[in-house]
């Protein structure tokens, strides 16, 4: 086992398929799979944390692929009636998926930590894995507008990432500590690769940056990061990447991501669409891997996963120095 534990860290739908991979191949002793929580928040009583959820579902075998988020075979009614009450029905919460809520919320109100619950949640869907939040304390993701800073949810589900963006800020940082396995498995010795799955830098993996000591950590770490673009054929398959990198007065493309990251990446995988990009990229001194990217089955989510390890050399024991 020595040099062979994965640390991956996740955002939502495209962060989960890559973890679903990597938990598809890698032992639940080899893979920890950190997400971000910056995205959390209260809703109709009820603690909502949608990577988390995403990335659980995913491994559950329980994501609904086509719509590409919440529970399969999903029923609405009980947002029907909420709906029928007069309450605020902008974010949609079907029956399966509340359930998840109710069981969070109440255990998160009996004392438990977030880290606590979400591995009790986790474990009872027959996960192994662990998959745990950046942190047990509130970080919130808010991006700013003409009209102010909105919360991550309200910008992008209300608002559905209609203002234009002229930056991102995370409420609680500096001062929100690292959930527990997180900081165990930054100092692991075993620690073997850094993963980043292929989530918006700025909405999602930045949460899990801007985490205490998290940044610093990963700077002084002696195993490769591999980061997965999110972006495929100059750019994002879902959510608002390639109009916050404009609106952000960023080029969209690869060497934004890849600038983003800066000294903290070693490897970045790029989508087959966008092979014209290596050579610029890897003038930079980057290694890069051009492989497909797109995951839409099992077969796509465990060859990225293979191809993203094969990167990282954990079979040749490759340290960084």
């Amino acid at each position: 086992m020595t040099g062979r534990h994965v640390l991956a860290l996740s955002g939502g739908v495209g962060g989960a398929k890559l973890a679903a991979g990597l938990a598809a191949i890698l032992s639940p002793g080899e893979l920890t799979i950190v997400v971000n929580n910056g995205d959390d928040f209260e809703h109709l009583g009820l603690t909502i944390c949608p990577d988390i959820d995403s990335v659980t579902y995913a491994l559950a075998d329980l994501n609904d692929t086509e719509r590409g988020w919440g529970v399969k075979d999903e029923t609405w009614q009980a947002m029907v009636m909420l709906r029928d009450l007069g309450e605020a029905d902008w974010f949609n919460l079907g029956d399966r998926d509340m359930a998840m809520h109710i069981a969070r919320s109440w255990r998160l109100r009996a004392g438990e930590t977030l880290s606590q619950v979400t591995s009790r949640l986790t474990r009872s869907l027959g996960i192994a894995h662990a998959i745990v939040p950046m942190s047990d304390a509130p970080l919130r993701t808010q991006v700013g507008t003409a009209d102010g800073w909105l919360d991550f949810q309200r910008y992008f589900v209300a608002e559905q990432c209609r203002p234009v963006a002229t930056g991102v800020r995370f409420a609680g940082a500096p001062g929100t500590p690292p959930s527990p396995a997180f900081m165990a498995a930054l100092a692991r010795e075993d620690l073997g690769a850094i993963v980043v799955c292929p989530s918006n830098p700025y909405l999602s993996v930045d949460p899990i940056l801007a985490v205490d000591g998290v940044r610093e950590a990963l700077a002084a770490r002696r195993v490769p990061l591999v980061a997965v673009s999110p972006l495929v054929g100059g750019t994002s398959l879902k959510g608002p990447l390639a109009k916050l990198l404009g609106e952000l007065g960023k080029p969209v493309g690869n060497a934004s991501i890849a600038g983003h990251y800066g000294a903290l990446l070693d490897h970045l995988a790029i989508d087959i669409a966008d092979a014209a990009d290596a050579a610029s990229l890897q003038r930079s001194g980057l290694n890069v891997i051009v492989t497909p990217t797109v995951m839409r089955n099992t077969r796509d989510r465990e060859q990225l996963a293979q191809t993203v390890l094969a990167a990282a050399g954990l079979n040749g024991g490759w340290i960084r120095v």
